[in-house]
């Protein structure tokens, strides 16, 4: 690519180029971590675009620089539409614009929801087998059985050769029987046991990813869960502070997460600190902190999805689709300088 052109990519060249790249993605993801860990980065909080009369519909703008070996700039805008579900379309869509960091200028415009979930994928897998250490990942609960837990699913299954049994649930029974037969494709003779009800999963599994639309806390109780068990609290609303509170907090980012009425912010308000959060991922991965405090806790991850994601992985299918040829590339997209017209 020439300066002044850029690359277009839609979803599903997004999705060939990515194929088959899941521990690729988690290292990439890890990576990533441990440069924002490192301050190798920029970023912003994200703003949220509210509608008056649609209170649940937001558009989230999540700009970001990610330095060391990445050195890139962007911004994911990323739209979650609850009620999309019952038209048939998916929550989420989203478009990322790279830019150069040397000139500033837009390199590529992306479609983004699939690069969110694939990141988001990569960051629950990545943090799931770091925190669970030495446990088994025989057993997996999913709360929510939508895009976000099945690619968690495919990013865990590649991950781990262990994970054989899935028990999952959902308010919708057609969602959930879409998802079991969906999970069918990514590994043979894996077993999915649809339950009825949020305890069911947390005593049936020591590892749960929580992916769901909840704008408010539903879950309470934790007692049910299993010794040391991990949860992915991967849409960060799901868990009452006071749950919060009687756990082991690791999250990507205290100052990102923290915002914006998740468990991890009502936790904060209630208790008048931060200092219930351990630690972030980033700190494990640098070594910095240990991935346990003790066999027994129930360790939660509360990642808020940070921008610098999206920029790693963005960068890694814009250097393929450079490679290959892939996509539509746009000539003079940018209009001639200005010191140059006459």
């Amino acid at each position: 690519m020439t300066d002044g052109e850029i690359r277009l990519l839609k979803g599903q060249e997004v999705i060939t180029l990515l194929e088959g790249r899941e521990r690729e993605l988690m290292e990439q993801v890890a990576r990533a971590y441990q440069a924002h860990g490192g301050g190798a980065s920029s970023l912003p909080h994200s703003t949220f675009l509210r509608f008056p009369d649609e209170p649940g519909n937001r558009i989230i703008a999540l700009p970001a620089y990610l330095g060391a070996e990445f050195d890139i700039a962007g911004i994911k805008w990323v739209s979650s539409f609850p009620g999309n579900l019952q038209q048939g379309l998916d929550r989420a869509s989203a478009v990322i614009i790279l830019n150069s960091a040397q000139t500033g200028r837009p390199r590529a415009i992306i479609e983004g929801s699939i690069i969110s979930a694939k990141r988001t994928a990569a960051s629950a897998a990545l943090a799931a087998v770091t925190l669970s250490k030495a446990r088994s990942l025989h057993t997996v609960g999913l709360i929510g059985c939508g895009l976000i837990n099945f690619e968690i699913t495919r990013f865990l299954t590649a991950a781990s050769d262990e994970v054989e049994r899935l028990v999952i649930f959902d308010k919708g029974a057609e969602r959930a029987e879409h998802f079991r037969d969906k999970c069918g494709q990514l590994r043979e003779g894996i077993k999915v046991e649809i339950v009825g009800d949020v305890e069911s999963v947390l005593e049936r599994a020591s590892l749960v990813s929580l992916a769901t639309t909840a704008a408010t806390p539903h879950i309470h109780d934790l007692s049910r869960c299993r010794e040391g068990s991990v949860l992915l609290h991967i849409s960060l609303r799901d868990l009452s502070p006071e749950a919060i509170l009687d756990c082991d907090n690791v999250v990507d980012d205290i100052d990102h997460v923290a915002r914006a009425q998740t468990s991890i912010h009502l936790a904060e308000q209630l208790s008048g600190s931060r200092d219930f959060v351990r630690c972030t991922l980033a700190d494990i991965l640098n070594r910095t902190s240990p991935a346990r405090i003790n066999d027994t806790a129930i360790t939660v991850f509360s990642p808020f999805g940070l921008g610098v994601l999206d920029l790693a992985v963005a960068k890694l299918v814009c250097d393929l689709a450079d490679e290959g040829g892939v996509g539509t590339l746009i000539e003079s997209f940018l209009p001639a300088s200005w010191t140059e017209t006459a």
